[in-house]
């Protein structure tokens, strides 16, 4: 391969939560007992080092002293423009329908206040990203859950009828929607698309879709933009994307919307922009121009690979070694999402008992209950693949024999 993708980066002391302050509070329970190194599966960023022409872009850019008031160049505009052509077969995009976010939550709530008020019900699939929950509950909004159901396949499938049910019920008009799917990593097909998108019309649904999985898609897969699937759906969404996934980005906060109807595009601008949170920070401009630079094209390719083989090992490792614990082979991110269900009550182990035991070897996997699983785990993969290998060795060795 071109890029690094094997080297095992030294993180401690350069502001990674996935490593520093372990065991200080928050979501990360506890440092590892003697003898074992953290081999960081919890939070969701990659222990890759990031295409070199982001760094380049930014160095550059900060040669030049000052750092005062701006606009967005052009070449950022152009950039998401080529990048959604090339990348997911977009047509007709324009600089117009393009707005900057401060981070894709934000602009998630953003759109939700636009058209909702503080108490009103939001539909959301379950299992359920944790920034959703607590984004959405925190700014005063309900949430109704559509569960996703598991098929003969193990595949997770959207319950239209039940969405249908729920959305009418309980008079809901605003759904947050996710494609590529977290933390299950489904990658939508494009029936499955058009059809929620036709239960979202018929009950007058403006949708907000978080995107930002949408270039990290295993081989096999490809991703459907859910504004692509119908004139409808287009002036209907409010899309949400960011480089910050596909390129390790998120400490430079930096996110866009792509909003073709121009009414949903005042509203969801308006609400940003009276506030003044919002933004851009000179340096995440230049990160995303880097990112979108032909190496970026590259790199996100040998990435997939990567992460395509981490997924393939780490699948065929659970089903030979760990009997009792089932997981649904992801099409897109990079995350696991175990379900430790049949392996707890097999060996009278609680889901606490077991999070503890692979912390205590330095395996530092998350929670999955606050994303709705009831005996879940969520794991990340985007590391060298001799981690991944250590993490599962430690597990077979330590945790689960």
């Amino acid at each position: 391969m071109k890029y690094d993708f094997t080297s095992i980066i030294d993180r401690y002391g350069k502001d990674a939560i996935a490593v520093d302050n372990l065991g200080t509070g928050g979501t990360a329970p506890g440092v590892p007992k003697e003898g074992f190194d953290v081999i960081p599966m919890w939070v969701a960023d990659m222990n890759f080092p990031t295409v070199p022409t982001v760094q380049d872009a930014i160095t550059e850019r900060v040669k030049h002293p000052a750092f005062g008031y701006f606009s967005p160049r052009k070449e950022y505009f152009d950039s998401i423009i080529q990048w959604q052509e090339k990348r997911n077969g977009v047509t007709g995009l324009k600089e117009e329908y393009i707005g900057y976010e401060n981070g894709v939550l934000g602009g998630v709530i953003s759109a939700l206040t636009a058209f909702a008020a503080p108490g009103d019900s939001v539909l959301v699939h379950s299992p359920t990203y944790i920034g959703f929950t607590g984004s959405i509950t925190n700014n005063g909004f309900n949430i109704v859950h559509s569960s996703l159901k598991q098929d003969g396949q193990g595949i997770w499938r959207m319950d239209y009828e039940d969405m249908d049910a729920k959305l009418k019920a309980h008079k809901i008009h605003v759904a947050v929607f996710c494609s590529p799917h977290n933390p299950c990593g489904r990658v939508w097909e494009r029936w499955e698309l058009e059809k929620a998108m036709e239960v979202y019309k018929a009950n007058d649904c403006v949708v907000i879709s978080d995107e930002i999985w949408s270039d990290i898609i295993l081989e096999g897969y490809r991703h459907i933009p859910t504004q692509s699937i119908s004139e409808d759906a287009r002036n209907r969404t409010v899309a949400m994307y960011a480089p910050s996934k596909t390129f390790n980005l998120a400490g430079l906060i930096g996110s866009y919307h792509i909003i073709y109807n121009q009414y949903l595009r005042d509203r969801v601008c308006a609400k940003a922009e009276k506030c003044h949170y919002n933004s851009m920070n000179v340096l995440s401009m230049y990160a995303l121009i880097g990112a979108y630079k032909p190496e970026g094209y590259e790199w996100v390719d040998e990435l997939v690979q990567v992460i395509t083989g981490n997924v393939d090992f780490a699948c065929r490792y659970i089903a030979e070694h760990f009997e009792g614990v089932q997981v649904s082979r992801p099409q897109g991110t990079y995350m696991l999402f175990l379900d430790c269900t049949d392996w707890c009550a097999e060996n009278e182990k609680t889901l606490d008992q077991l999070l503890k035991a692979g912390w205590d070897v330095g395996v530092a996997w998350q929670d999955g209950r606050p994303f709705h699983g009831s005996c879940a785990i969520r794991m990340n993969l985007a590391l060298p693949l001799a981690r991944v290998k250590e993490a599962f060795d430690r597990l077979d060795t330590y945790v689960f024999s």
